[in-house]
């Protein structure tokens, strides 16, 4: 139950942050543009696609914490797997 109510505030605050953002960065590129419109709509998208990540990242912690080693297990592997894609996307694509 504690790791329900731990990852849904992860998840909460994560498309909280993120919408904030994109809709700061939105009204401040309608009204002028400029740098910190960029840098806002970047940092929305950003968050939004490191919500899921700071999920597995919690959900590894929690089950490590709690000595459920095969859970445990299985969120690091989604982990691992998590990262290096990431890392294969800017290794392979060099425009990121």
């Amino acid at each position: 139950m504690k790791l329900e109510r731990l990852i849904g505030t992860v998840l909460r605050a994560g498309v909280v942050i993120s919408s904030s953002c994109l809709a700061v960065g939105l009204l401040l590129y309608l009204a002028n543009g400029g740098a910190l419109a960029a840098f806002l709509l970047n940092a929305g998208i950003v968050v939004l696609l490191a919500t899921p990540l700071a999920r597995v990242v919690v959900s590894t912690v929690q089950y490590v914490s709690e000595r459920d080693w095969p859970f445990a297990a299985l969120t690091f592997i989604v982990l691992l797997e998590l990262v290096a894609s990431a890392v294969a996307a800017l290794v392979f694509n060099r425009r990121l």
